[in-house]
């Protein structure tokens, strides 16, 4: 990034920009090399002039939630990284419509338990996963219990020139772990429509019930699934009319297999994880011997659920 480009930065956004920023502090495989210009717009004013000077200057933009389901090459990543995590966190219910509104910075988490001192029903499968709420329903983030496209009625997105547009539910492609934007809201180039509010529609229900749910289903995560190694979460898509990807991986064979400092969990085989100081590399290339030995012996075509990007 040249100096131009940096002193605009600075300008617009003073100490909520760094620039070389390792992405080993802002994902949760805790691995990545650099962004060149790490850029954390403290209100939706600020977001909105940087995601326009960035058009107006064609520099390369990534928008990032919380960096859960993320794995950053370890060359780094060109241009501006943004993430949301200031700009948009607030949640709040409006009982007279039953919907509850929460800004694309929000924790899932926060969202899952300020449903759950309400007593509302609808978000308890999002218990669990990490990351934000603007991430998660461009991952359409979900479990065997649910998927955000369930729960979701309309998001405001920022356009690529600064606007900003309410889109409901039924102009939005989901599918499995993605959103496509379709209907003309494609975006230019890098700069794809940006989430910055979701509005769900949920369902009051008796408190207790609602809690007594949520237990179970957090007890059963933790039994389930790796707590301590950094990871991205499970790393692979279900195959569409196979077993899952956590039983094909396990019936091959690969449970605790290692590259480097990356592995295959012992608890959870879809979770690769960053066991001893692993480079973005030794994840990778786990990833294509785990996606080698799959196809072999299932003749299964393993895709991956977490986004990789950089160089």
């Amino acid at each position: 990034m040249d100096r131009e480009h940096r002193k605009w930065l600075e300008a617009l956004l003073g100490d909520c920009v760094r620039f070389d920023e390792p992405m080993s502090r802002h994902t949760s495989f805790k691995l990545g090399g650099p962004a060149d210009a790490f850029a954390a717009p403290g209100d939706i004013g600020a977001l909105v002039e940087l995601v326009r000077g960035i058009r107006e200057r064609d520099l390369p933009c990534l928008v990032i939630g919380g960096g859960t389901n993320l794995l950053v090459r370890d060359g780094g990543i060109r241009g501006v990284t943004v993430v949301l995590k200031s700009a948009s966190k607030s949640v709040a219910y409006d009982r007279k419509e039953g919907i509850a509104v929460a800004g694309a910075g929000a924790g899932l988490n926060a969202l899952c338990g300020f449903c759950l001192r309400l007593g509302l029903s609808g978000m308890n499968f999002a218990l669990g996963i990490p990351g934000t709420v603007g991430g998660a329903v461009v991952m359409n983030a979900g479990t065997a219990l649910g998927q955000m496209q369930d729960v979701l009625k309309r998001i405001e997105v920022l356009l690529a020139d600064g606007r900003t547009k309410v889109v409901e539910r039924g102009a939005l492609d989901f599918s499995y772990r993605k959103l496509g934007w379709g209907r003309g809201l494609s975006g230019e180039k890098d700069l794809s429509p940006v989430v910055t509010k979701a509005v769900f529609a949920l369902r009051p229900e008796d408190p207790e019930t609602v809690k007594k749910q949520a237990q179970e289903i957090i007890r059963r995560r933790r039994v389930k699934q790796p707590g301590w190694a950094p990871s991205a979460g499970c790393f692979f898509k279900n195959p569409v009319g196979e077993r899952p990807a956590g039983m094909l991986i396990e019936l091959a064979g690969l449970k605790g297999k290692s590259v480097g400092g990356a592995a295959v969990s012992e608890k959870h085989a879809n979770f690769l994880v960053n066991r001893e100081n692993a480079s973005a590399k030794d994840v990778l290339r786990l990833k294509e011997l785990v996606q080698e030995t799959v196809k072999k012996k299932f003749d299964i075509d393993l895709e991956p659920e977490v986004k990789i990007v950089g160089e």
